[in-house]
């Protein structure tokens, strides 16, 4: 299964230099960017363990389908991230 990764919001300032509206995909087990979209490897690395659940088909009541936004583990300059299944 496909997922969009796309920054929704910026608190402070990204040192990876991500802005609202930048988009990765994951494309289980790769991790797909236009080229322009940074790839920050603290963000995926907090991200990955809930994106490789999420890209999984499970049962309808399984608690990672309720999943709809991650966060990179920076505390003070924040980027939340949405994530959309995509067929």
């Amino acid at each position: 299964m496909r997922v969009e990764v796309k920054v929704r919001e910026v608190k402070g300032k990204c040192s990876a230099g991500y802005k609202v509206g930048d988009a990765f995909f994951i494309n289980d087990p790769v991790v797909a960017s236009d080229g322009e979209t940074p790839l920050c490897s603290y963000a995926i690395s907090a991200m990955l363990p809930y994106l490789s659940a999420f890209c999984r088909k499970t049962d309808e009541v399984d608690w990672i389908n309720s999943l709809k936004e991650l966060q990179c583990p920076d505390c003070k300059n924040t980027v939340t991230f949405s994530l959309t299944r995509v067929d």
